[in-house]
């Protein structure tokens, strides 16, 4: 369970930049908590801001750390200058717009909860990266009842500290362990049981990118696990969008057959089953044919499915993306329904749809903010820390949509007239 990120020079950000988690002393809608026995965490984060204040930054920051935790054993061993590596895809984007910056390295971490056991272990895990690789990595950790966390490992360009790691892995590491490489990467690859533990909690995390029309279109292709052969599956699928159209009945699958043999991938037809209106019959229609918003339901249903079994995190760039603010309500509460949510996933989102900060949902501290300065650097805030002109915190009984959309608390777009010509002067 995911209790803090904090991320420093990527893309619009420059400074440190921190996305809590863990709940504040406010009192509303307590019911929404974690309580993992260590500390209250939320199970929703909403991300507020105007068009290109840094919102889908946040996303790929955190989905940029997961890559490379996953990924990072690949990167390395090729002595060959003439062609680019694994690594020079997956170099970090600095902030470019200030000459320090744009040199110094990009460094991500995240805190963490164990809530697979009862031990409930807290992790502090992260990385500093830069064009020519790992500058620094660290992993902590602390037991349920500790107060302080204890080093499991530690490198940065001239050290490597293991001490957390059991003596029969270290040599396997120091041997192995080269600059553009995670240790928590390579840990897993060697099965090393600690540092496997680290990189499956971001490998089992979910990611939706609807700011991205290429991912949508890709994601709006792939099948819910289990969905071509089991009934049950698909039945479900069904029960998922019979909470904003019930009009669809069930699928018909047909796998197609390609005469090169060469082709190893397997490729369906879908379509939708629908009740005529005046027999007992069915008509069906090509699922592509749906509405976008179903083709978007059906594109997020498998990470849904995925972390909600996993008890996992779903990252989701623009979830209000043609989908009405009632079935994003509707999705939001999944979150916040034990009996649908029983292993306490998190949801994380980016979003314009204001009516969620009128609908009674949301915490304060389940609101945050993006804003651009006039440097071009982006700011991160949770409402819970805003404060008004007489520096007072803002209250929960404020009208929030309202006074966000009238700029109380910034994060809003700065309008003016479109202009394409001067006007002109008619004397």
């Amino acid at each position: 369970m995911l209790t803090k990120f904090i991320f420093r020079n990527f893309k619009s950000f420059r400074d440190d930049t921190v996305l809590d988690l863990s709940a504040s002393k406010i009192t509303e809608y307590a019911e929404h908590l974690y309580d993992t026995g260590v500390e209250k965490v939320l199970p929703i984060v909403a991300i507020y801001g105007a068009n290109a204040s840094g919102k889908s930054n946040i996303y790929q920051a955190f989905e940029y750390m997961s890559q490379y935790v996953v990924n990072s054993f690949k990167f390395g061993g090729d002595d060959d200058s003439s062609q680019k590596s694994e690594f020079d895809y997956m170099k970090p984007t600095p902030f470019l717009f200030d000459t320090k910056s744009k040199n110094q390295e990009s460094s991500f971490e995240v805190y963490f909860i164990d809530t697979s056991n009862e031990s409930a272990k807290s992790y502090q895990y992260g990385f500093a990266v830069n064009s020519q690789g790992v500058i620094r990595e660290w992993l902590n950790r602390k037991a349920k009842t500790a107060r302080t966390y204890k080093r499991i490992f530690y490198r940065d360009t001239e050290t490597l500290d293991l001490t957390g790691i059991t003596a029969k892995y270290r040599e396997n590491i120091e041997v192995s362990l080269e600059r553009e490489v995670l240790i928590s990467s390579l840990g897993a690859k060697l099965k090393i049981p600690k540092l496997k533990f680290i990189r499956d909690w971001f490998l089992q995390n979910e990611f939706a990118d609807f700011g991205d029309p290429a991912e949508s279109f890709f994601m709006s292709r792939f099948l819910p696990v289990g969905f071509v052969d089991n009934k049950e599956v698909q039945n479900n699928v069904v029960k998922f969008f019979s909470a904003f159209d019930d009009s669809i009945k069930g699928f018909h699958i047909e796998k197609i057959s390609y005469s090169d043999s060469d082709n190893s991938e397997e490729h369906y037809t879908i379509d939708t089953i629908h009740s005529m209106i005046d027999s007992n019959e069915t008509a069906s229609i090509p699922l592509r044919f749906e509405s976008d918003g179903t083709l978007k339901m059906f594109a997020l249903y498998p990470a849904l499915q995925m972390v909600l079994e996993r008890g996992s995190i779903l990252f989701v760039d623009e979830l209000n993306a043609r989908l009405h603010p009632l079935l994003v309500r509707n999705f939001i509460h999944t979150f916040l329904n034990s009996e649908l949510n029983p292993r306490k996933a998190q949801l994380v989102f980016t979003t314009h749809d204001t009516w969620q900060l009128s609908s009674d949902i949301l915490r304060r501290d389940e609101i945050y903010f993006t804003q651009k300065d006039k440097q071009g650097i982006s700011h991160l805030y949770s409402l819970s820390d805003c404060v008004d002109e007489d520096g007072v915190k803002i209250r929960k009984d404020e009208n929030f949509e309202k006074n966000y959309l009238s700029g109380k608390y910034k994060a809003i777009p700065c309008i003016q007239d479109f202009r394409f010509t001067e006007p002109h002067n008619n004397k």
